[in-house]
């Protein structure tokens, strides 16, 4: 068994392991699901009062005398009516639920249960896992016993609530997490990086550099600070610049749509409840929440020709997402956002080239931040839209762009969506954490679904392949991941200000302006700070800030045409002439320092 899955399986089991526990000290407790997490497990109960940090310290150590006991996990099978009956003696509803779904539907995910075309069948068996004296339903896997824990391995984290089936209309449960590891070393290896992501926290450090803030008033909406407004464009800009020579071409479509394009795209049916709906004379608008049918409107708004493909729409205007309050977090899970958004339009035969050309532009852009990344291909899943032939000929030009651009990947096989396989890509921050942020898509379904043509070489009409793109996703969360990555501390080409000057005496004031008038006009974002503060305070407040030079002016400075440089990590490089300071600081932007 590969590694991750082994430690998933532990992981699973020692949920299993906590709910007996909490069984034991809480007899009344009713159990919903327990499933694996990044880094552990969680289990949702339903308890007559709230856990306290007390509670998970006895259920904590009750786990740990139970791994201790050698205990089997022992799988069973049994008639799902036979199941139903021994939960209902063990007066667990929310189990019983879940097998009545099975038994009547054939599933428990409630996506498919809200789906009234969804015709289910019947599951006439089901496992259960039985663990000392604690039976629950389960598919597993599971440890033999849990000799194969090591029993310093784990620890309990928190107790947050959390609503039966995600339905704010059921009961309020209480989810407590944990997190388990293969030794003790590992574990206290996880609490040292977790101490050094609160340190990073974007939210912490948004507020501290005063980049962003948030008001109740507008939730899961950024009020962009000055600081902010500016990394924000530096971002955006530097996007369009590299666009712009690979051939795209940017547009602007409307924030508010009609339903019908909606029902079009499909997005009315599956994704209705996370759109923003007005009503307005009759008719029911909504805010848009991703680009794509818009593009797809712009380009069937000309007649297109073979000779003009590949087509490139990149854009970058404000998307709303409905997103329940209870999930907003900073600026990677918000109501209001941009994208650095592209759909190509192409010919099934371009498509090894195109993607090739993708690949290389993310390995440019992610190379440009010090960022690691990895790729994921995603292959053609049991059910699909279109024939064998015309999906295994995308997968082989996948490959091979993916071997051409010699980028590592792995294979998610049949993991890839209904209407074409894709390639994700995960980069990897200074503190090692994975984030999934480009992707690659593409898309069969759409450009049938809006009848999107062009005229192909022989006179006639022809179907266009469809690629979705982002490589940032969206600038909210690539910013909130840059934040932490950095730790505030961004390159000279990002940061917001990229020097200060700081003079000694209010005489030094007025050449202070005139040497930050020169160095914006050259490009660079440079501020004074004439605050009464002495030097060394000034200089502490621009380290704090995380500004990257401090451009110290006394007399002889001012006398010779010169400023002193300090950088933000202490290091002195002495007086030099401004002219020798420009020069060095534009050759660090343009380099990407």
């Amino acid at each position: 068994m590969p590694k991750n899955e082994k430690l998933d399986t532990k992981r699973h089991s020692l949920a299993h392991v906590m709910a007996a526990s909490i069984q034991e000290l809480f007899p009344e407790a009713k159990f919903g699901v327990g499933p694996v997490i990044e880094d552990g497990f969680y289990y949702d109960v339903y308890v007559n009062r709230p856990m306290t940090p007390e509670d998970l310290q006895a259920i904590e150590k009750r786990m740990r005398e139970k791994v201790k006991q050698n205990l089997r996990f022992e799988r069973s099978e049994m008639p799902t009516d036979a199941a139903i009956t021994m939960f209902e003696l063990f007066s667990q509803s929310f189990k019983v639920e879940l097998l009545q779904d099975l038994k009547t539907r054939g599933t428990t995910a409630v996506a498919d249960l809200d789906d009234a075309n969804l015709v289910g069948g019947s599951v006439s068996e089901v496992s259960v896992y039985r663990t000392g004296e604690f039976t629950d339903l389960c598919r597993g896997p599971h440890v033999t016993s849990t000799s194969e824990i090591d029993p310093e391995s784990f620890r309990l984290t928190r107790v947050s609530g959390a609503y039966w089936r995600g339905n704010q209309a059921r009961e309020q449960m209480q989810r407590v997490y944990g997190v388990a590891f293969d030794t003790k070393k590992e574990l206290e290896d996880y609490f040292v990086r977790l101490e050094e992501a609160r340190k990073r926290d974007h939210r912490k450090l948004g507020r501290e550099l005063g980049l962003f803030t948030f008001h109740q008033w507008a939730p899961g909406a950024a009020f962009w600070l000055a600081k902010g407004t500016t990394l924000y464009n530096t971002l955006a800009n530097y996007m369009r610049e590299i666009l712009f020579p690979a051939g795209y071409v940017e547009v602007k479509t409307p924030l508010i749509y009609n339903k019908a394009l909606w029902e079009r795209s499909g997005h009315w049916k599956h994704y209705k409840e996370n759109m923003f709906l007005i009503e307005s004379e009759g008719e029911t608008m909504s805010m848009k929440p991703m680009n794509c049918p818009g593009h797809f409107l712009a380009y069937a708004s000309e007649v297109r020709s073979y000779r003009d493909l590949p087509i490139r729409f990149h854009e970058q205007t404000p998307l709303h997402r409905n997103e329940a309050s209870g999930v907003l977090s900073g600026l990677t899970r918000v109501r209001q956002f941009s994208q650095d958004d592209a759909h190509c339009f192409l010919m099934q035969e371009q498509i090894g080239e195109e993607i090739e050309r993708l690949i290389r532009l993310i390995q440019r852009i992610y190379g440009d931040f010090g960022l690691s990344f990895s790729a994921k291909l995603s292959t053609r899943p049991d059910e699909f839209l279109g024939e064998i032939a015309t999906w295994d000929h995308a997968e082989t030009q996948l490959k091979a762009a993916l071997d051409n651009a010699k980028m590592a990947y792995t294979l998610n096989e049949k993991d890839g969506a209904f209407y074409g396989p894709k390639i994700d890509f995960d980069i990897t921050d200074a503190i090692g954490r994975n984030w999934q942020c480009a992707t690659i898509q593409l898309d069969y379904e759409q450009p049938q679904n809006f009848d999107l043509k062009y005229i192909g070489a022989d006179n006639t009409e022809h179907r266009p392949v469809l690629i979705h793109r982002a490589i940032f996703g969206s600038f909210e969360r690539f910013i909130a991941i840059l934040i932490e990555h950095y730790a505030g501390a961004f390159p000279l080409w990002l940061a917001p200000v990229q020097a200060v000057m700081i003079p000694i005496a209010d005489r030094h004031v007025e050449y202070c302006r005139q040497v930050r008038d020169r160095l914006n006009a050259a490009g660079l974002r440079v501020d004074i700070d004439s605050s009464v503060e002495r030097m060394n305070a000034k200089i502490r407040n621009a380290q704090l800030q995380k500004i990257p030079y401090m451009l110290v002016v006394g007399d002889r400075e001012q006398e010779q045409g010169a400023v002193s440089v300090r950088l933000r990590s202490g290091e002195d490089l002495k007086s030099k002439p401004l002219d020798e300071f420009l020069a060095m600081a534009k050759e660090a932007v343009a380099s990407k320092k």
